[in-house]
């Protein structure tokens, strides 16, 4: 980890509305876990609502959404909406799981920082997670 960051980077990862799949949460928190991260995992079905307040409550860096349900373009934008509302600024919103790459470029204009794709290997999740923290952080 880079000498600018004083404590572990703390992400959270969520499952937002009624997708139930979360075995690939569950292996992206361990990974994340794994790499020295520090994970706060919130189970299945959040509102955007409880993801913000959870991301404020544990003071995280970034928050990671994984949606499989095709709900993305409802999620991420409500999810940005209740950030800006609640004035979490320097905090990454990122995410993965089946979202087309149109819709990815869509989001991606409207402020979410990566989508990962199925596929998308550990560590090029975690070398961008680390890298945008280690330019981002602000205290």
């Amino acid at each position: 980890m880079s000498s600018t960051l004083d404590r572990p980077i703390r992400v959270l990862v969520a499952k937002v509305g009624l997708d139930g799949h979360d075995r690939g949460a569950k292996v992206i928190a361990t990974s994340l876990r794994d790499a020295g991260m520090e994970v706060i995992y919130t189970g299945l079905r959040q509102t955007p609502e409880m993801v913000v307040n959870t991301a404020l409550q544990e003071d995280v860096d970034a928050i990671g959404i994984s949606i499989l349900s095709g709900a993305h373009m409802t999620v991420f934008p409500r999810i940005i909406e209740v950030m800006k509302q609640k004035n979490l600024n320097n905090v990454l919103l990122t995410g993965g799981g089946i979202i087309p790459e149109s819709d990815m470029n869509k989001l991606k204009a409207m402020g979410v920082g990566e989508l990962f794709a199925p596929g998308t290997t550990m560590a090029a999740i975690v070398s961008y997670i680390k890298g945008w923290v280690t330019e981002n952080r602000k205290f």
